[in-house]
């Protein structure tokens, strides 16, 4: 990306500020559409300079130094963001909304837990409404991002966009800037989110066809979009500083700091395990030490004792279920080389699904 558009980004933000900051209305409007194609960016601004000019300086010391802050952090996180977004759009126009921090603020009541919706260690999501309208809103956890690891941020981001038109991937609608570190925004999930165990937030299991329903939506969308970073043309791997799920993350990727085709059909094969046994990938084994569920069904396997499947009396369909915990297993494999192929593992749960057990007609 050229250096030029970055700095005009700099130099165009910095004059810009002081009229966008100091003006709820005119930050709630304020659109970006980013295009690789002459990098082009609109800005729109509905008050004057010399009046937000005059504004600012009327403020009391304490809300310029808010102010003063928040504009430090928008021009930090809006050059790295908009670097990255142009270097991922391939000419494709990327409309982003710009959210102000005093929306998401009212949004989420201050971050409150009773906006809660799921909490991870690296980032919590909450409900918020803005204009009359849900949404889900991400904030990252500040303690845990160093300045190097500040990009993984960004390039959540930059994904999120990428897929955002895909039916089975919650559409990206925009972000704030005006935060430590970027706060994402997006559409909200109406029919609600999984737990840890893989049933509903309120700990209601969810019937097998449901189930099974979700891993192939999830299998289908990933061979779609494999990696999170780009395999150059010619290589099976890259090296990539090692992120993620504790308990989702495959010990290869996780040893040696390699992503190659693979690494997401190991995260995906635990996934499946979360569905079928509804337990989390980590939890607390009998003997107080934290256990892993795929150690966990290993250990059953290797004493010979059964996997019990979640179910209801009228929802279980053993030889389903032990097909599916087989897929589960070839997709966990220690070595990479002996998991399937992401494509060949969204055919075999549709087949599943169909009841069929020939895995040679193309169904993709």
């Amino acid at each position: 990306m050229s250096v030029y558009y970055i700095q005009k980004f700099n130099n165009f933000f910095n004059y810009s500020w002081s009229i966008f900051s100091t003006t709820p209305t005119c930050r709630s409007s304020f659109i970006v559409s980013f295009g690789l194609k002459e990098a082009s960016i609109c800005l729109l601004i509905l008050y004057s300079l010399i009046f937000s000019f005059l504004h600012y300086w009327r403020m009391r010391p304490w809300r310029r130094k808010k102010v003063s802050e928040q504009r430090e952090w928008f021009l930090k996180n809006g050059s790295t963001f908009l670097q990255e977004l142009i270097a991922d759009s391939n000419g494709i126009s990327n409309p982003i909304r710009f959210f102000s921090s005093d929306q998401i603020l009212k949004a989420t009541d201050r971050f409150h837990p009773n906006c809660f919706i799921s909490r991870h260690r690296f980032f919590t999501w909450y409900k918020g409404v803005i204009e009359d309208r849900p949404y889900a809103i991400k904030k990252f956890t500040d303690s845990w991002f160093s300045e190097e690891s500040e990009r993984e941020v960004y390039n959540d981001i930059v994904l999120s966009a990428r897929v955002s038109n895909h039916s089975s991937f919650l559409k990206l609608l925009g972000c704030s800037l005006e935060f430590p570190l970027p706060v994402i925004v997006v559409e909200y999930p109406e029919n609600g989110v999984l737990n840890e165990q893989g049933a509903c937030e309120d700990g209601t299991l969810l019937p097998w066809n449901v189930r099974l329903k979700i891993a192939k939506v999830v299998a289908v969308a990933l061979t779609d979009f494999t990696f999170s970073v780009s395999l150059p043309v010619g290589k099976s791997w890259i090296k990539d500083k090692v992120v993620g799920t504790f308990g989702y993350i495959d010990p290869v990727y996780f040893s040696r700091g390699l992503v190659t085709e693979y690494t997401d059909v190991f995260s995906f094969g635990i996934l499946m395990l979360v569905l079928l046994l509804g337990k989390p990938a980590d939890f607390p084994g009998s003997d107080g030490y934290h256990c892993n569920i795929l150690d966990y069904v290993k250990g059953l396997q290797e004493r010979g004792e059964p996997v019990e499947f979640v179910g209801g009396v009228n929802d279980m369909m053993p030889g389903q279920m032990n097909m599916f915990l087989d897929l589960a297993l070839r997709c966990c494999q220690g070595r990479s080389e002996d998991r399937p192929k992401m494509i060949l593992v969204a055919k075999e749960i549709k087949l599943l699904e169909k009841g069929s057990h020939d895995c040679s007609e193309d169904v993709i």
